[in-house]
C-alpha cells in the first residue's frame, strides 16, 4: 500500500510529548496545534501497520507474551508513525458485564461487541455480595509497563482504565436496572459505585507511578443528543467525585487529566472543569456542540482536544476533510491550549483515506516546529 500523501513523513516524526503537554496547558504557544487521537480501530491501524509502516501484523494468541510484546511493538509504531507525540492506551480490569455481539457495520471485522442495556450482574444486595469484584494487580498493568519502557526517545505515554466510572457502573446494573434502580434501591448503586470506584482508585494510584507517563487520560461517556444518560444531581453524587479523586492523584503526580466523554454535558460541565479539574475536553460532535463553539465558551478555562466530526470523517471526502481541519485549525489554533484530531475516536468503519487525510491536513507544517 503506497502512501497517497507524500507529505506525511511516517517514521521522520520528531516526537516531543513535552512539547504537546505545554501546547494543550498553555505553557507556551504553539505555532501549529499539535496532533491528538483518543482511539484508533485496529480495522484503522493495521492497514496501515503493513502496508504504509511495512511491518508484519501480530494477533498473539492466549499466554503468548512474545507475540503480545510485538503487537504492542506495532501500536507503538503505529503511533510514532503517523506523527504522534504519544501513544495512547487503556486496558480493562475483568469486570463481570453483559454484552451484545453482532456483525461489524464495516465489514473489515467480524463483529463488534456492546453493552446489555437491559440485563446486568447486581439488581439485588445479594447480587452485590455475589458479585466477582476484580483486583488490581502487579500484572493488571503489565502492558502499561512495557509501553511505557519501550517508548522512542521524545514519546510519552498517555493512559487510563478502559471504561471510566459511569461506563462500568450502568454495564454492572445494565444501563435500565441502573435507572430503576437509582429510584428503588438508591443506597446498592451507592454501595456499589463506592466499590468500584475504591478498585479503580487503586489503579490509578499504581498508573501514575509509571515512567514516561504524561497524562491520564479516560473516558467517561456521560451524555447522549441532548441530555446526560443519569439525572445530573445522580451523577454529582455517584461518579463525579470519584473522577475528581482521579484527577488530584493525577495533580498530585505531576500529571494533567483530560477526559473524553461523549454527548450533551451542558449541565455538568461547570463541575467537569471547576469541581474535578479536568486540565481539557475531549469529544465533540457538531450536531450538539461544535469545538469551535465549545472553544469560544470554555477555552479560557480547560483546554480542547480533537474536533473533526465523526460523520464528516466517515462520509466526506478527503478534500472536504482537509478543508474541515483548515477551518478549524484557523478558529481554535490562534487561541492555544488546542489539539487537532477527531471530534470522537476512530472507528472500524472510518475510511483510511479519510483518516489519513485528517493526519496529513493535520500535519501540515509541525514538522517545522
Amino acid at each position: 500500500m503506497a502512501s497517497p500523501f507524500p507529505n506525511l513523513p511516517l517514521g521522520n516524526a520528531r516526537p516531543d510529548a513535552g512539547r504537546f503537554i505545554d501546547a494543550v496547558m498553555g505553557r507556551r504557544p504553539a505555532d501549529r496545534p499539535p496532533l491528538v487521537e483518543y482511539l484508533v480501530d485496529e480495522a484503522v491501524r493495521k492497514p496501515i501497520v503493513t502496508g504504509l509502516l511495512g511491518r508484519a501484523w501480530v494477533d498473539p494468541a492466549p499466554g503468548d507474551r512474545a507475540g503480545l510484546e510485538a503487537s504492542l511493538e506495532n501500536f507503538i509504531a503505529f503511533w510514532r508513525g503517523l506523527g504522534y507525540d504519544f501513544v495512547r492506551y487503556e486496558e480493562s480490569l475483568p469486570f463481570v458485564e453483559a454484552e451484545r455481539i453482532g456483525p461489524d457495520a464495516s465489514q473489515r471485522t467480524g463483529e463488534r461487541h456492546w453493552r446489555d442495556t437491559t440485563r446486568g450482574a447486581i439488581a439485588s444486595w445479594a447480587d452485590l455480595e455475589r458479585y466477582p469484584w476484580p483486583s488490581v494487580a502487579a500484572e493488571s498493568l503489565a502492558n502499561y509497563e512495557y509501553l511505557a519502557t519501550h517508548l522512542p526517545e521524545g514519546m510519552g505515554l498517555m493512559a487510563c482504565h478502559a471504561g471510566g466510572m459511569y461506563e462500568h457502573l450502568s454495564a454492572i446494573f445494565s444501563y435500565e436496572g441502573l435507572c430503576f434502580a437509582l429510584h428503588d434501591q438508591p443506597g446498592l448503586v451507592a454501595a456499589a459505585a463506592d466499590r468500584l470506584g475504591q478498585i479503580m482508585l487503586e489503579f490509578y494510584r499504581r498508573l501514575v507511578t509509571l515512567p514516561n507517563l504524561i497524562a491520564v487520560f479516560p473516558g467517561d461517556d456521560m451524555g447522549f443528543r441532548s441530555a446526560t444518560l443519569l439525572p445530573p444531581d445522580a451523577l454529582r453524587r455517584l461518579i463525579l467525585p470519584w473522577h475528581k479523586k482521579f484527577a488530584s492523584l493525577a495533580h498530585e503526580s505531576g500529571l494533567p487529566y483530560f477526559l473524553h466523554s461523549c454527548g450533551n454535558l451542558a449541565a455538568i460541565l461547570d463541575d467537569l472543569i471547576d469541581g474535578v479539574g479536568i486540565d481539557a475536553k475531549h469529544s465533540f460532535e457538531n450536531a450538539i456542540m461544535p469545538v469551535r463553539e465549545f472553544q469560544a465558551r470554555y477555552g479560557e478555562r480547560t483546554g480542547v482536544l480533537g474536533g473533526v466530526d465523526i460523520d464528516i470523517l466517515a462520509r466526506s471526502s478527503p478534500e472536504g476533510i482537509r478543508a474541515e481541519v483548515r477551518r478549524i485549525i484557523d478558529a481554535c489554533g490562534p487561541r492555544g491550549r488546542f489539539a487537532i484530531g477527531s471530534g470522537n475516536s476512530i472507528p472500524s468503519y472510518i475510511p483510511v483515506e479519510n483518516y489519513l487525510a485528517m493526519v496529513d491536513e493535520a500535519r501540515r507544517g509541525t514538522e517545522a516546529r
